[in-house]
């Protein structure tokens, strides 16, 4: 019998065009998250992790005593550590210049026989590229398998059981979260309310009055539902919240972590391969008509204390 193997297919490229003469507009795809996380402070990184690093912490208790003029040696030190493990990611793609022959950016292709791929597709294409791994970062910080709500969780976090949010049951969720935050944290500069944007949505919406909440129809500033403008700071009993878009794909949107930066460890090698993608024209090395698009990563989270944190979720 003919042994049958696995075979990994080169990528698809389908091209489905409407031509109309000169190409009028510039290529566009479809809208992604992005990393916004990372990119608006809400974790500390840690640069030049090669494989594994240690975050150390450090806890006391009991170290305050009545003075005396001898030393008296009290109170308990806890020293100890957690690994931050980083993984190898990459994206390999490979396009053949053909289907652009008969396209829109036929001419900067040149009219060698030897096509270069149009510069105005690639430089698009490596936008398209460097967007969706921004989308695949974001969710793979708050993901409910590894994140960092299960990491938090797994690690003791205080749990509020998640429920349906909607602009009319959000405040008396936020005031629950709230509740649960240890004293020790409260008015810490960093300490965020992170929130999904089902959330933050719904919190908008409850400020905008009519009825809800106690605010009447005038909502917030007496300016109804006209209040927000988008970059308006969001805040839910003086503690600054944060939309990270990951957090959407936890318990349908109905998601919210409650901690300090501090608390939240993003590891990778070079900040630098997260804009980088390099491309390879296969002519020269192998004559076809191939030119390959490459990136290369790596990624990885730990978190603090558990316990200094509040987890509204299903986890």
């Amino acid at each position: 019998m003919r042994n049958l193997r696995n075979t990994k297919l080169s990528t698809v490229n389908n091209v489905s065009t409407s031509y109309a003469g000169e190409f009028a507009g510039n290529y566009i795809a479809a809208a992604v998250l992005s990393a916004n996380t990372i990119a608006n402070g809400g974790v500390t990184i840690r640069p030049n992790v090669k494989f594994k690093e240690v975050v150390k912490t450090l806890t006391t208790s009991n170290i305050i005593q009545d003075a005396s003029c001898d030393f008296d040696d009290s109170g308990v030190v806890t020293l100890s550590e957690k690994v931050l493990t980083v993984a190898e990611k990459q994206v390999n793609i490979q396009l053949c210049k053909t289907p652009f022959q008969s396209d829109w950016d036929a001419v900067q292709m040149g009219y060698s026989a030897f096509d270069v791929m149009p510069s105005s597709f690639s430089d698009f294409f490596i936008g398209k590229i460097l967007k969706d791994v921004a989308k695949s970062t974001e969710e793979f910080l708050w993901n409910s398998t590894n994140g960092f709500p299960k990491l938090l969780v797994d690690d003791g976090a205080q749990k509020v059981a998640t429920t349906s949010i909607t602009d009319l049951t959000v405040v008396p969720q936020l005031k629950l979260v709230v509740a649960a935050l240890p004293q020790a944290l409260y008015g810490k500069e960093d300490l965020r309310l992170f929130v999904s944007q089902k959330v933050a949505k719904a919190y908008i919406s409850s400020l905008g009055g009519f009825g809800a909440n106690g605010l009447g129809s005038n909502g917030f500033a007496n300016q109804g539902s006209t209040w927000y403008t988008n970059g308006t700071s969001l805040t839910y009993d003086g503690i600054q919240m944060f939309v990270a878009n990951g957090l959407n794909s936890i318990d349908s949107g109905n998601s919210m972590v409650l901690t300090t930066v501090e608390n939240l460890y993003f590891g990778t090698g070079l900040l630098d391969d997260y804009n980088l993608v390099k491309t390879i024209d296969m002519a020269d090395i192998d004559g076809s008509k191939n030119v390959r698009f490459i990136m290369r990563w790596t990624q990885g989270l730990q978190v603090g204390f558990g316990a200094d944190s509040v987890v509204f979720s299903s986890l």
